[in-house]
């Protein structure tokens, strides 16, 4: 029996990507990980969290450890808040993590789901209708909210979506120059270099368009509507 986890990080900030995190190992091996240390990446320190995806790694040389990390651009993010909205984003981003993973996995599989619906039935429901060859033989899937504070394995999976994105955040501060904080809205840090992102003729490629923070720093420094993002469709998925 297969234990898999799936969690993002990057749902609320205005710059860089979502990631969904997926990580799946032997049911007799979650014990190994709450051994480790494992367990919600925001409990963590920068450092721990690094130690832990390290850790993991080198396990796969003699477990058979798995992990997916799918990372959603913010110019999906932004044709997909046109569209469907984030909660089906986020359906498809954890859909295709699972999807990756289906000729290896097929049978036999316990996968739980960290919530990012306020329904989490329907959150389940949503993925499960497109994962391939669903139902797979001897599996089940569940959704809970703060999924990753409760199962180690969710909680692995949350620490390579939160690794993968501060690494992400790590190289759009050095491309382009300055420290961009975390992208959050709230953070003090990337409010203060918003200005020098949203510059005309267009925002910034790493900046969320359709976000009212980005929108609002647009109107405030040209008072005119800001550019509607009209981009390919960019995603990049990690597979181990």
């Amino acid at each position: 029996m297969w234990r898999v986890g799936l969690d993002e990080a990057g749902r609320g900030p205005c710059l860089g990507p979502l990631v969904v995190g997926l990580c799946a190992v032997p049911i007799n091996d979650v014990a190994l990980l709450v051994e480790a240390g494992v367990k919600d990446s925001k409990d963590l320190s920068i450092k721990k969290r690094r130690e832990l995806v390290d850790w993991y790694k080198q396990q796969m040389d003699s477990r058979e450890w798995k992990y997916v990390v799918n990372i959603c651009s913010p110019q999906r993010i932004d044709a997909a808040l046109s569209k469907d909205g984030l909660n089906i984003l986020e359906v498809d981003l954890f859909a295709e993590c699972l999807n990756s993973l289906s000729q290896q996995l097929s049978e036999n599989v316990s996968i739980l789901a960290d919530a990012c619906d306020v329904n989490p039935q329907r959150f389940t429901d949503r993925i499960i209708a497109r994962i391939r060859n669903w139902p797979w033989q001897q599996s089940e899937m569940d959704s809970i909210h703060k999924a990753d504070s409760i199962d180690p394995v969710v909680g692995m999976s949350s620490i390579f979506a939160k690794v993968t994105r501060d690494e992400m955040i790590e190289e759009i501060s050095q491309q382009v120059g300055f420290s961009v904080g975390s992208g959050y809205p709230s953070d003090p840090n990337t409010q203060k270099i918003l200005g020098q992102l949203v510059t005309s003729p267009l925002p910034h490629s790493e900046l969320r368009w359709s976000w009212a923070t980005i929108k609002n720093k647009w109107m405030e420094k040209y008072e005119t509507p800001p550019p509607i993002r009209n981009e390919s469709i960019n995603v990049q998925k990690t597979l181990f």
